[in-house]
Protein backbone atom coordinates (compact mmCIF):
# COMPACT_ATOMS: atom_id res chain seq x y z
CA UNK A 1 0.00 0.00 0.00
CA UNK A 2 1.27 3.51 -0.89
CA UNK A 3 0.06 5.96 1.30
CA UNK A 4 0.99 9.13 0.48
CA UNK A 5 1.12 12.25 3.42
CA UNK A 6 -0.71 15.37 2.70
CA UNK A 7 1.33 18.67 2.02
CA UNK A 8 0.27 20.78 4.45
CA UNK A 9 0.25 19.89 8.99
CA UNK A 10 -3.18 21.03 9.12
CA UNK A 11 -4.39 17.57 10.52
CA UNK A 12 -1.42 18.11 13.33
CA UNK A 13 -2.99 21.24 15.28
CA UNK A 14 -6.28 22.52 17.04
CA UNK A 15 -7.85 25.74 15.58
CA UNK A 16 -5.51 27.15 18.45
CA UNK A 17 -2.21 26.17 17.86
CA UNK A 18 -1.76 23.41 19.91
CA UNK A 19 -0.38 19.83 19.20
CA UNK A 20 -3.57 17.85 18.70
CA UNK A 21 -0.91 14.69 16.48
CA UNK A 22 2.56 14.85 16.09
CA UNK A 23 3.28 13.19 12.55
CA UNK A 24 5.94 15.46 10.42
CA UNK A 25 8.46 18.36 12.47
CA UNK A 26 7.64 19.87 8.33
CA UNK A 27 5.24 23.01 8.22
CA UNK A 28 5.34 23.55 12.01
CA UNK A 29 6.39 26.64 13.60
CA UNK A 30 9.28 27.70 15.59
CA UNK A 31 7.40 28.44 18.48
CA UNK A 32 5.62 24.87 18.85
CA UNK A 33 9.05 22.96 18.29
CA UNK A 34 10.59 25.33 21.18
CA UNK A 35 7.45 24.50 22.84
CA UNK A 36 7.89 20.85 22.84
CA UNK A 37 11.93 21.29 23.51
CA UNK A 38 11.23 23.48 26.68
CA UNK A 39 8.33 20.62 27.83
CA UNK A 40 10.84 17.89 27.47
CA UNK A 41 13.15 19.69 29.25
CA UNK A 42 11.02 19.50 32.57
CA UNK A 43 10.53 15.78 32.27
CA UNK A 44 14.49 14.89 31.96
CA UNK A 45 14.98 15.08 35.84
CA UNK A 46 12.21 12.30 35.83
CA UNK A 47 14.21 9.38 35.32
CA UNK A 48 15.98 10.33 37.89
CA UNK A 49 13.60 10.56 41.12
CA UNK A 50 13.45 7.48 43.26
CA UNK A 51 9.47 7.06 41.48
CA UNK A 52 9.96 7.93 38.08
CA UNK A 53 6.56 9.09 37.16
CA UNK A 54 4.89 11.99 37.10
CA UNK A 55 0.64 11.72 36.72
CA UNK A 56 -0.03 13.69 33.09
CA UNK A 57 -1.66 10.81 31.80
CA UNK A 58 -2.71 8.75 34.91
CA UNK A 59 -6.52 6.97 33.62
CA UNK A 60 -5.32 7.04 29.21
CA UNK A 61 -4.06 4.00 27.58
CA UNK A 62 -1.10 4.43 25.03
CA UNK A 63 -1.07 1.78 22.21
CA UNK A 64 2.24 1.50 20.46
CA UNK A 65 1.61 0.26 17.31
CA UNK A 66 4.71 -0.91 15.45
CA UNK A 67 4.15 -2.74 11.87
CA UNK A 68 8.16 -2.37 11.36
CA UNK A 69 10.63 -3.94 14.50
CA UNK A 70 12.65 -1.68 16.73
CA UNK A 71 13.72 -1.86 20.26
CA UNK A 72 14.72 1.35 21.12
CA UNK A 73 12.12 3.61 19.35
CA UNK A 74 9.84 1.14 21.07
CA UNK A 75 11.18 0.69 24.29
CA UNK A 76 11.57 4.57 25.17
CA UNK A 77 8.06 5.45 23.74
CA UNK A 78 6.97 2.62 26.18
CA UNK A 79 8.93 4.41 28.76
CA UNK A 80 8.31 7.85 28.14
CA UNK A 81 3.93 7.00 28.74
CA UNK A 82 4.86 4.59 31.65
CA UNK A 83 6.88 7.57 33.11
CA UNK A 84 3.28 9.87 32.25
CA UNK A 85 1.24 7.06 34.25
CA UNK A 86 -0.12 5.89 31.19
CA UNK A 87 -2.15 2.13 30.74
CA UNK A 88 0.25 0.96 27.21
CA UNK A 89 -0.42 -1.75 25.15
CA UNK A 90 2.27 -3.01 22.55
CA UNK A 91 0.51 -4.81 19.64
CA UNK A 92 2.35 -7.43 18.52
CA UNK A 93 1.84 -6.46 14.54
CA UNK A 94 3.36 -10.44 13.52
CA UNK A 95 0.21 -12.32 15.80
CA UNK A 96 -2.23 -9.56 15.06
CA UNK A 97 -5.07 -9.19 12.72
CA UNK A 98 -3.52 -7.14 10.16
CA UNK A 99 -1.14 -10.13 9.19
CA UNK A 100 -4.60 -12.71 8.68
CA UNK A 101 -5.92 -10.23 6.34
CA UNK A 102 -8.11 -7.21 8.48
CA UNK A 103 -7.06 -4.11 7.23
CA UNK A 104 -5.43 -1.06 8.89
CA UNK A 105 -9.04 1.31 9.21
CA UNK A 106 -10.88 -2.78 10.71
CA UNK A 107 -7.65 -2.97 13.31
CA UNK A 108 -8.28 0.70 13.95
CA UNK A 109 -11.64 0.87 14.84
CA UNK A 110 -11.43 -2.32 17.12
CA UNK A 111 -8.43 -0.90 18.97
CA UNK A 112 -10.71 2.29 19.43
CA UNK A 113 -13.74 -0.01 20.73
CA UNK A 114 -10.92 -0.57 23.54
CA UNK A 115 -11.22 2.89 24.67
CA UNK A 116 -7.78 3.70 23.37
CA UNK A 117 -6.96 7.39 23.56
CA UNK A 118 -3.29 7.75 21.86
CA UNK A 119 -1.61 5.40 18.96
CA UNK A 120 1.53 5.37 18.85
CA UNK A 121 2.56 4.21 14.72
CA UNK A 122 5.80 3.16 13.26
CA UNK A 123 4.34 1.89 9.61
CA UNK A 124 7.04 0.75 6.66
CA UNK A 125 4.57 3.07 4.00
CA UNK A 126 5.06 7.39 4.05
CA UNK A 127 1.75 8.34 5.31
CA UNK A 128 0.40 5.66 7.46
CA UNK A 129 0.11 7.50 10.04
CA UNK A 130 -1.32 10.51 8.71
CA UNK A 131 -4.36 7.92 7.08
CA UNK A 132 -4.76 6.46 11.00
CA UNK A 133 -4.76 10.95 12.13
CA UNK A 134 -7.27 11.18 9.40
CA UNK A 135 -9.63 8.18 10.28
CA UNK A 136 -9.38 8.64 13.74
CA UNK A 137 -12.36 9.05 16.51
CA UNK A 138 -12.16 12.85 17.44
CA UNK A 139 -9.79 12.83 20.74
CA UNK A 140 -7.73 10.13 20.21
CA UNK A 141 -4.11 11.62 19.45
CA UNK A 142 -1.62 9.99 16.39
CA UNK A 143 2.16 9.80 17.28
CA UNK A 144 4.49 9.17 14.13
CA UNK A 145 7.51 6.79 15.39
CA UNK A 146 8.85 6.26 11.61
CA UNK A 147 6.79 5.94 8.57
CA UNK A 148 8.49 4.60 5.49
CA UNK A 149 11.26 7.28 4.12
CA UNK A 150 9.24 9.78 5.03
CA UNK A 151 9.39 11.18 8.72
CA UNK A 152 10.69 10.32 12.06
CA UNK A 153 9.67 13.23 14.35
CA UNK A 154 10.02 12.51 17.91
CA UNK A 155 13.88 11.23 16.49
CA UNK A 156 14.19 14.41 14.56
CA UNK A 157 13.14 16.23 18.11
CA UNK A 158 15.46 14.35 20.46
CA UNK A 159 17.93 15.12 18.26
CA UNK A 160 17.22 18.62 18.51
CA UNK A 161 17.37 18.83 22.11
CA UNK A 162 20.65 16.83 22.07
CA UNK A 163 22.19 20.03 20.13
CA UNK A 164 20.10 22.93 22.12
CA UNK A 165 21.46 20.99 25.39
CA UNK A 166 25.48 21.01 24.42
CA UNK A 167 25.22 23.98 21.99
CA UNK A 168 22.89 26.44 24.06
CA UNK A 169 21.05 26.76 20.36
CA UNK A 170 20.75 26.70 17.02
CA UNK A 171 21.93 30.18 16.23
CA UNK A 172 25.29 30.14 13.92
CA UNK A 173 25.45 26.61 14.19
CA UNK A 174 26.94 24.10 10.89
CA UNK A 175 25.41 20.71 11.01
CA UNK A 176 27.08 18.04 8.32
CA UNK A 177 24.64 15.35 8.02
CA UNK A 178 26.44 11.93 7.31
CA UNK A 179 25.82 8.64 5.16
CA UNK A 180 22.65 7.30 3.68
CA UNK A 181 20.36 9.56 3.19
CA UNK A 182 18.46 8.71 0.12
CA UNK A 183 16.62 5.94 2.57
CA UNK A 184 16.71 7.63 6.22
CA UNK A 185 13.40 9.30 7.38
CA UNK A 186 15.59 10.20 9.78
CA UNK A 187 17.29 12.65 7.86
CA UNK A 188 14.49 14.38 6.66
CA UNK A 189 12.80 15.23 10.08
CA UNK A 190 16.49 16.78 10.78
CA UNK A 191 16.81 18.94 7.85
CA UNK A 192 13.62 19.94 8.34
CA UNK A 193 13.83 20.91 12.15
CA UNK A 194 17.38 22.26 11.76
CA UNK A 195 16.16 25.02 9.37
CA UNK A 196 12.94 26.08 11.42
CA UNK A 197 14.95 26.45 14.52
CA UNK A 198 17.52 28.71 12.59
CA UNK A 199 20.76 26.38 11.91
CA UNK A 200 23.22 28.67 9.82
CA UNK A 201 23.44 25.70 7.32
CA UNK A 202 23.41 22.07 7.37
CA UNK A 203 25.65 19.78 5.47
CA UNK A 204 24.60 16.45 3.42
CA UNK A 205 27.62 14.32 3.51
CA UNK A 206 27.82 10.82 1.17
CA UNK A 207 28.15 8.66 -1.65
CA UNK A 208 26.29 10.15 -4.56
CA UNK A 209 24.02 6.86 -4.78
CA UNK A 210 23.05 7.60 -1.54
CA UNK A 211 22.13 11.34 -1.75
CA UNK A 212 19.00 12.74 -3.23
CA UNK A 213 20.66 15.81 -4.50
CA UNK A 214 17.49 17.19 -6.24
CA UNK A 215 15.22 16.79 -3.62
CA UNK A 216 18.13 17.62 -1.18
CA UNK A 217 19.09 20.96 -2.49
CA UNK A 218 15.26 22.19 -2.38
CA UNK A 219 15.62 21.71 1.13
CA UNK A 220 17.88 24.33 1.35
CA UNK A 221 21.00 22.84 2.08
CA UNK A 222 24.52 22.10 0.92
CA UNK A 223 25.57 18.89 -0.37
CA UNK A 224 29.18 17.55 -0.35
CA UNK A 225 30.67 14.26 -1.52
CA UNK A 226 33.54 14.78 -0.20
CA UNK A 227 34.32 13.91 3.95
CA UNK A 228 36.89 16.64 5.31
CA UNK A 229 34.91 19.60 2.66
CA UNK A 230 31.98 18.37 4.47
CA UNK A 231 33.61 18.10 8.18
CA UNK A 232 35.27 21.40 7.83
CA UNK A 233 34.52 23.68 10.78
CA UNK A 234 30.98 21.78 11.61
CA UNK A 235 29.68 22.42 15.41
CA UNK A 236 27.56 18.93 15.03
CA UNK A 237 28.04 15.91 13.10
CA UNK A 238 25.52 13.64 12.50
CA UNK A 239 25.70 9.96 11.48
CA UNK A 240 23.48 7.83 9.99
CA UNK A 241 23.06 4.05 10.00
CA UNK A 242 23.11 2.52 6.32
CA UNK A 243 19.73 1.56 6.13
CA UNK A 244 21.18 -1.95 4.51
CA UNK A 245 17.31 -3.31 4.29
CA UNK A 246 16.44 -0.94 1.76
CA UNK A 247 18.93 -1.07 -0.92
CA UNK A 248 20.88 -3.41 -2.91
CA UNK A 249 24.52 -3.90 -3.95
CA UNK A 250 24.76 -1.20 -6.23
CA UNK A 251 23.87 1.60 -4.07
CA UNK A 252 27.85 1.08 -3.06
CA UNK A 253 30.30 -1.35 -3.79
CA UNK A 254 30.90 -2.39 -0.01
CA UNK A 255 30.59 -1.65 3.44
CA UNK A 256 34.57 -1.45 3.68
CA UNK A 257 34.76 1.09 1.08
CA UNK A 258 31.98 3.21 2.35
CA UNK A 259 33.87 3.30 6.04
CA UNK A 260 36.95 3.96 4.06
CA UNK A 261 35.36 7.26 2.27
CA UNK A 262 32.93 8.28 4.56
CA UNK A 263 33.26 6.24 8.19
CA UNK A 264 33.59 8.59 10.80
CA UNK A 265 36.93 8.11 12.84
CA UNK A 266 39.18 10.54 14.76
CA UNK A 267 41.24 11.66 11.73
CA UNK A 268 38.16 12.75 9.72
CA UNK A 269 36.62 14.29 13.06
CA UNK A 270 39.50 16.36 12.92
CA UNK A 271 38.42 18.46 9.95
CA UNK A 272 35.34 19.44 12.44
CA UNK A 273 35.59 22.12 15.26
CA UNK A 274 37.42 21.12 18.14
CA UNK A 275 34.28 21.01 19.93
CA UNK A 276 32.10 19.28 17.72
CA UNK A 277 29.58 16.74 18.91
CA UNK A 278 29.46 13.80 17.49
CA UNK A 279 25.54 12.06 17.41
CA UNK A 280 23.74 8.99 15.72
CA UNK A 281 20.22 8.17 16.06
CA UNK A 282 21.03 4.04 16.36
CA UNK A 283 21.13 1.59 16.15
CA UNK A 284 25.48 1.55 15.25
CA UNK A 285 27.22 0.14 12.62
CA UNK A 286 30.72 0.10 14.14
CA UNK A 287 33.51 0.05 11.51
CA UNK A 288 31.14 0.97 8.94
CA UNK A 289 29.14 4.40 9.92
CA UNK A 290 31.33 5.24 13.10
CA UNK A 291 34.42 4.03 14.76
CA UNK A 292 34.35 2.84 18.33
CA UNK A 293 37.14 5.46 18.80
CA UNK A 294 34.76 7.78 17.86
CA UNK A 295 31.31 6.45 19.20
CA UNK A 296 33.22 5.37 22.36
CA UNK A 297 35.28 8.70 22.73
CA UNK A 298 34.54 12.22 24.59
CA UNK A 299 33.08 14.07 21.69
CA UNK A 300 30.35 11.07 21.11
CA UNK A 301 26.81 12.04 22.97
CA UNK A 302 25.19 9.00 21.19
CA UNK A 303 23.56 8.15 24.54
CA UNK A 304 22.57 10.74 26.31
CA UNK A 305 20.56 10.79 22.82
CA UNK A 306 18.74 8.19 24.20
CA UNK A 307 18.25 9.49 28.01
CA UNK A 308 16.53 13.00 26.21
CA UNK A 309 14.84 10.88 23.94
CA UNK A 310 12.21 9.49 26.88
CA UNK A 311 11.66 13.08 28.22
CA UNK A 312 11.38 14.46 24.44
CA UNK A 313 8.66 11.56 23.99
CA UNK A 314 6.91 12.38 27.05
CA UNK A 315 6.65 16.02 25.85
CA UNK A 316 5.18 14.98 22.69
CA UNK A 317 2.73 12.49 23.79
CA UNK A 318 1.44 15.09 26.99
CA UNK A 319 1.12 18.23 24.59
CA UNK A 320 -0.97 15.73 22.31
CA UNK A 321 -3.24 14.52 24.86
CA UNK A 322 -3.62 18.25 26.30
CA UNK A 323 -4.32 19.40 22.56
CA UNK A 324 -7.25 16.96 21.88
CA UNK A 325 -8.54 17.69 25.17
CA UNK A 326 -8.99 21.33 24.73
CA UNK A 327 -10.27 20.86 21.83
CA UNK A 328 -12.81 18.51 22.93
CA UNK A 329 -13.88 21.10 25.66
CA UNK A 330 -12.20 24.70 24.65
CA UNK A 331 -12.87 25.89 28.01
CA UNK A 332 -10.65 23.35 29.84
CA UNK A 333 -7.25 25.03 30.64
CA UNK A 334 -3.71 23.85 30.01
CA UNK A 335 -2.72 20.28 31.60
CA UNK A 336 0.41 20.93 32.04
CA UNK A 337 0.20 23.70 34.19
CA UNK A 338 2.37 26.01 32.36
Amino acid sequence: MTLAPPPSSRVQLTDDGKLRHFLSVEHLSRSLLEDILDTAASFVDVGGRAIKKVPLLRGKTVVNLFFESSTRTRSTFELAAKRLSADVLNLDIAKSATSKGETLLDTLRNLEAMAADMFVVRHQDSGAPFFIANEVTPGVAVINAGDGRHAHPTQAMLDMYTIRHYKGGFAGLRVAIVGDVLHSRVARSQVHALNILGAEEVRLIGPRTLLPVAAAESLGVTVCHDMAQGLKDVDVVIMLRLQKERMDSAFLPSEAEFFRLYGLNNEKLRHAKPDAIVMHPGPINRGVEIASEVADGPRSVILNQVTFGIAVRMAVMSMAISGQESSQNPEQGDQHGR
